[in-house]
């Protein structure tokens, strides 16, 4: 072969071709740059002139520039920035609720990403403080003298999320002995009072709760079958210790037993429960509590599983807004110890005294575990017979694609 003229041909084919250059061979550079082509770039679509443009440090006006005001400002911009997108999500979450979508729970999956999306931001926020934590107080004393009377309180985003996620207006602490409204003037406090009177998260959830399926009388009856298994439970375990013999032990059981016995008791009171309503210690319905305990007693039927996960959502915006809270707490008292705020509040002694249930929303599905019972205690379900489990409402005039939505 090695005399054949084909193959010494193609050798010499192979040969002369000129080598391919690095970058002929690079397929990370095989694209094309478009924006050559004209249209908008990427500073004209985000107008970073203008957000790159906002770091005004009151400083360095006043002739004395402090290097960490900069720090200070970026990050409190970033804060209000992720405020906006909150609100954005919880807007159109709200509107999915106000517009009856909801009823066709094919939406309940964009409610629970927006509420999921709210979630993973407040984490974000959280975790921000550390990075404003770099700043000493000696460092933030240099300027803070340029930041008064402007106070975090004035926040206008903040205010407006916490009332419309729920959190309500008679439990909100006096700033200054004054209504937190009073701090805003003009537009600023027509909008916090048009907020005020908007269907707030809370409610939207509890009017979605109170349809929960297997509620109805003459349907499953979940509330009247638990009642019934739960003191039947109750006398079972009563029956147990009776039969004990006398020792310390009995006493504390029985003891124990006769404060879940009136716990229970105080659960199924209507009554009760619109008492503890008006004193706000209980903030949903006597029906959308019923509601709440059934997705989570049912959370691992078909039906339940994403109402049982927009729950825990909830509850973990609740908790990131306290652990927020928390977090600007130490954060002042860090940096002013107990001096009085910016804006003439009592500061670090104000700011603790917001971290309290007073500010949860949804503080009745944390209390939920105080009713968890034994597994089969829950009234059994029958799928031959109870198939609401299996079969959700979907109504096509109510459904919407992403496309639909805003």
């Amino acid at each position: 072969m090695s005399g054949c003229p084909y193959f010494e041909k193609r050798h010499l084919l192979f040969k002369n071709k000129p080598p391919k250059t690095e970058d002929e061979d690079d397929a990370s550079q095989a694209g094309v740059n478009k924006a050559s082509q004209g249209g908008i770039i990427y500073g004209d679509y985000l107008q970073l002139d203008k957000v790159l443009s906002a770091q005004v440090l009151q400083s360095e006006l006043k002739g004395n520039k402090i290097h960490d005001e900069h720090l200070f400002i970026v990050t409190h911009q970033a804060y209000e920035l992720w405020f906006k997108q909150i609100l954005f999500e919880l807007d159109s979450v709200r509107n999915i609720f106000i517009s009856g979508h909801v009823r066709d729970e094919r939406n309940m999956l964009k409610v629970n990403n927006r509420i999921l999306r709210i979630v993973r931001i407040f984490r974000l926020l959280v975790e921000q403080f550390t990075v404003l934590e770099t700043m000493t107080p000696l460092d933030f004393f240099d300027f803070r003298e340029y930041l008064a009377p402007a106070s975090g309180f004035q926040s206008l985003q903040f205010r407006i999320l916490e009332n419309k996620i729920g959190v309500p207006d008679n439990l909100r602490v006096p700033y200054n002995r004054r209504h937190y409204r009073d701090n805003f003037k003009g537009q600023e406090s027509e909008m916090l009072l048009a907020t005020e009177q908007e269907p707030t998260l809370l409610k939207l959830v509890e009017e979605w709760l109170e349809r929960t399926p297997g509620l109805e009388a003459d349907g499953f009856n979940f509330w009247e079958r638990l009642e019934i298994n739960i003191f039947k439970g109750l006398n079972q375990e009563k029956e147990k210790i009776e039969k004990m013999a006398d020792c310390e032990e009995k006493e504390e059981l029985m003891a124990e037993l006769v404060k879940q016995k009136e716990l229970f008791t105080s659960l199924f009171d209507e009554k009760r429960h619109d008492h503890l309503h008006s004193k706000g210690e209980r903030r949903l319905s006597y029906k959308a509590l019923q509601g709440a305990l059934m997705i989570y007693f049912y959370r691992e039927e078909p039906r339940f599983q994403v109402p049982f996960q927009l729950l825990m959502s909830l509850m973990d915006i609740d908790t990131l807004m306290t652990k927020w809270r928390y977090n600007h707490v130490c954060m002042v008292h860090r940096m002013i110890g107990s001096k009085a705020g910016t804006g003439g509040s009592s500061g670090y002694h104000y700011l603790r005294s917001t971290v309290s249930d007073r500010y949860k929303v949804f503080v009745d599905l944390f209390n939920l575990a105080t009713f968890l019972v034994p597994r089969h205690w829950v009234p059994k379900l029958n799928p031959n017979i109870h198939k609401f489990l299996y079969m959700a409402e979907c109504c096509d005039s109510s459904y919407f694609s992403s496309e639909d939505s805003d």
